[in-house]
């Protein structure tokens, strides 16, 4: 099938839930569960062709097979709420039985007319998982549709980061094949799913192509719902068995985490507030509210000597210089290698801000554990139309926007100075003895950018005139007196 074939398909299977009374993000998770049985179902039967002592995790009568293209209506329904899930729930005995029943022990069933349901079924029936090019295509649809979702708001945003974004960290990285990859705050995978694009191109062997599978992509995920879309992502996308478990990376003692629990590599975008993840950093390692900067340190500690890291963290983290921000990024700039920040605008979170709005203005930091910094190099990033003339005549920056988006080409300048670390309008290097001396500020304050010409808006430069004038009066009159 084509793009717009499975993208057909999958829209049938928004609308048919969106008629029974889902909002999106349930329809998401309902999506995402069903596609995975299905994909998991296809993929043991393509095991079993090839290994006929093949044991199949599941038991037969939960087997995809054996009950989606048999039951229909109520019965359907009763079954999946009353037997499957809680059997899916409840599975053990080896490492994916256990991750399985981690995905599915807060899953359910939000579909009120098992009719439906079971036409929802049917339309995922004819998506054929065996076949590599309606997984491909099928991939690209999904992600789509993840993207679609976040922008609608109601908290899929929160773990959506746009890919643009994401291919310009792992590009900067470069990764290798053996080095172990983590996202402690996983969300859809984007992160695991683009490293694997990158890397697979590096693969050339079967050993190395096992590594890839096996030993090379671990996530870690707060709440059931991103898990199962995180999970299912990863496998549309080619990464059969990803090591994504459910687990709070806030509760993890990181004063003793033992040097083979740590990772070469990084790739993140911690949460951004959140009840949840507040929540659980009350009995973190630093005293903050901040799951930003909390999630910062997390790296830090989880890295090995010598590893490196990426990561997304808002304006606010840079410029705060009291209490835990000081002690952070003291610890930053001592013992890790920080040496890229890429300044990004507002606007860039923009399709995935779950507030709606421009989102947060965010920043890119780049470090590697085991040397001090000496010198950071930043890059200002603005959108390419720089400054635009509104329709009253004034000259604003221009911002990216659900509908303007930011693109990969948008950020081929920025990896194409950065490889020479080259000075230029919108990038510089700063020593670290000049951002010690500004008490740990590390935001981006550009040198070299031109001074542009702020223009007032029309009503405050009528009431200007006018005071002005009422004044001009007033003197005028005090003269008057005076002759």
């Amino acid at each position: 099938m084509n793009r717009q074939e499975i993208k057909n398909k999958l829209n049938s299977c928004c609308d048919k839930m969106r008629d029974d009374g889902l909002v999106p993000l349930q329809y998401i998770e309902q999506l995402s569960w069903l596609l995975f049985l299905k994909l998991f179902d296809d993929h043991e039967e393509s095991k079993r062709i090839i290994d006929l002592n093949y044991q199949f995790v599941f038991e037969e009568k939960y087997r995809w097979k054996n009950w989606a293209n048999k039951l229909t209506g109520e019965e359907l329904k009763e079954f999946i709420e009353r037997d499957l899930i809680p059997y899916l729930s409840n599975l053990s005995g080896t490492p994916q039985k256990a991750k399985i029943a981690s995905i599915f022990k807060e899953i359910k069933n939000h579909m009120r007319s098992g009719y439906s349901l079971a036409e929802v079924i049917e339309i995922i029936n004819g998506i054929d998982f065996e076949n590599p090019e309606d997984t491909q295509v099928l991939s690209i649809a999904y992600e789509e549709l993840l993207m679609f979702t976040a922008s609608k708001g109601g908290g899929a945003g929160e773990f959506y980061t746009p890919r643009p974004i994401i291919r310009l960290m792992v590009k900067i990285i470069d990764p290798e094949i053996g080095e172990k990859i983590l996202d402690p705050f996983c969300g859809s995978a984007g992160f695991l799913v683009e490293t694997y694009k990158y890397l697979r191109e590096k693969a050339k062997t079967l050993k190395e192509h096992k590594i890839l599978q096996e030993q090379t992509f671990y996530g870690q995920e707060l709440k059931p719902f991103p898990l199962i879309v995180g999970t299912l992502n990863a496998m549309l996308h080619g990464i059969e068995s990803p090591n994504i478990i459910e687990t709070n990376s806030f509760a993890e003692d990181l004063r003793s985490i033992p040097e083979d629990k740590k990772f070469d590599i990084i790739l993140t975008n911690p949460p951004f507030g959140g009840e949840a993840a507040r929540r659980s950093l009350a009995t973190f390692a630093i005293k903050t509210s901040d799951t930003e900067l909390a999630g910062l340190y997390l790296c830090m500690k989880k890295l090995k000597t010598g590893g490196r890291c990426a990561i997304v963290q808002p304006e606010g983290v840079l410029f705060r210089t009291s209490g835990a921000y000081l002690r952070v990024k003291k610890e930053l700039l001592e013992n890790y290698n920080l040496h890229t920040i890429i300044s990004l605008p507002q606007g860039v979170f923009a399709n995935v801000s779950p507030k709606g709005g421009p989102g947060p203005k965010t920043n890119l930091l780049f470090f590697e554990k085991g040397r001090p910094t000496k010198e950071i190099w930043y890059y200002e990033h603005k959108h390419p139309l720089g400054m635009v003339r509104t329709r009253y005549g004034r000259l604003v920056e221009k911002t990216y926007s659900k509908n303007d988006p930011i693109k990969d080409e948008h950020l081929e300048d920025c990896f194409k100075k950065w490889q020479k670390r080259e000075i230029s309008e919108n990038s510089w290097i700063v020593k670290v003895e000049d951002i010690v001396k500004r008490d740990y500020d590390l935001s981006a304050k550009n040198p070299n950018k031109a001074k542009s010409v702020v223009y007032r808006k029309p009503e405050e430069l009528l009431k200007s005139v006018l005071e002005k004038e009422k004044e001009i009066k007033k003197i005028l009159g005090e003269l008057k007196n005076l002759l």
